[in-house]
């Protein structure tokens, strides 16, 4: 054959594809559920009831896991006042036991002071709630004020009254001196086992995050950590700042009931400390229920609570809020108000205050990993 023609036919060659076999369809599993039917019906009826026995697992331990998921938080928040010692000198350990003995001293006061106070607090409004109705009922404006509202006043005032009145109603919220310190002392065990995780957690946070940053591969360890020490460092200013906030707006309103008189201050600016733990809409709910109290009170008093918690308002959102919160991230008015409402209806008041540093968090994620990567893709 000459030149020309094995060339020919080799390139004849090269043009035509070699054959490929054809692969057989995936029908194995098919042919081994349909000849074993009720081997793999009984597997997946075992798989369906071990995925129930498993949540029923869950939901019955739902408060020890929330207890050290709210532990965890309440260290995260605390992390900023370790630091803050330490740049005042402490070494890391001193700064450590300086805290611990803090959240000690804490307890030892909400013990020995805190609890006592509540209980008589509790009394001593149940027994003024009537008296102070009945006294409003008695003054000259409130005839006309009922008139005025097509006796909607008289109608609450009249609920108010049957309530504080009712046995039921006194033995549900009080159950006398006995059961008021019942539900106190279950409230503080609870709140006992979350301190002692939290003085746990503290002690170990440093070390916590290092084994938990060795579960990721090395090649992407170190950009993991930084991440995660800036979302942590973080959350733990805006924990701390919300908690700075809310100790000020509580002496603030517990300053100025005691100054109207109002009965049970104490123990309503206790309740104005948890409640203005939510931001946005805190202050403006601890607003509400002051001023509707200090109006059972006297109406001068009412007035009072209602002109001096709206400077205070005004005074929180332009001057404190902005030098607590400046250095921690920024949540949206509308993803706070979502993320209360959703953590306040799986887990009450502790829900929707733990609801907010995850919306927090979340959100620094966003900004710092999804949108630089989708920038970039």
């Amino acid at each position: 054959m000459s030149d020309r023609g094995w060339r020919r036919k080799r390139r004849v060659v090269e043009v035509i594809p070699p054959s490929v076999p054809a692969v057989p369809p995936p029908i194995a599993a098919t042919n081994a559920i349909g000849s074993h039917p009720l081997r793999w019906g009984y597997l997946l009826t075992l798989g369906g009831l071990g995925a129930l026995a498993t949540g029923l697992l869950v939901y019955n331990v739902r408060s020890i896991v929330f207890s050290v998921f709210l532990a965890a938080f309440i260290t995260v928040g605390l992390d900023p006042l370790v630091r803050w010692f330490q740049r005042r000198g402490f070494t890391r350990a001193w700064s450590l036991v300086t805290v611990i003995l803090l959240i000690v001293a804490l307890l030892v006061a909400i013990i020995c002071v805190v609890v006592p106070l509540v209980v008589s607090q509790i009394q001593n409004l149940v027994t003024a709630i009537p008296h102070e109705v009945d006294r409003l009922r008695s003054e000259g404006w409130f005839d006309e004020g009922n008139k005025t509202t097509n006796g909607a006043l008289g109608q609450l005032t009249t609920w108010i009254s049957k309530q504080s009145r009712d046995p039921e109603v006194l033995a549900k919220v009080s159950q006398g001196a006995i059961g008021v310190g019942l539900g106190i002392i279950n409230a503080f065990t609870s709140g006992f086992f979350i301190a002692i995780l939290t003085i746990y957690f503290v002690a170990t946070y440093d070390q916590t995050k290092e084994a938990a940053f060795h579960l990721v591969a090395a090649s992407h360890r170190a950009t993991f950590a930084s991440y995660t020490n800036r979302i942590l460092e973080n959350v733990g200013k805006y924990l701390s700042g919300m908690v700075v906030l809310a100790f000020i707006n509580a002496v603030f309103s517990t300053i100025v009931l005691v100054a109207t008189g109002v009965p049970g201050a104490f123990l309503i600016g206790m309740g104005a400390f948890f409640v203005t733990l939510i931001p946005l809409i805190g202050t403006v709910l601890t607003t509400i229920g002051m001023t509707i109290l200090a109006l059972l009170h006297s109406p001068t008093a009412g007035i009072i609570v209602l002109i001096l918690m709206l400077i205070y308002m005004q005074v929180e959102a332009y001057v404190l809020t902005p030098r607590v919160m400046s250095k921690a991230v920024q949540v949206p008015g509308s993803v706070i108000l979502i993320s209360a409402l959703a953590g306040g209806t799986l887990f009450g008041l502790a829900g929707a205050l733990t609801a907010i540093p995850v919306s927090a968090g979340i959100i620094l994620i966003i900004k710092e990993i999804v949108m630089p990567a989708k920038d970039l893709s």
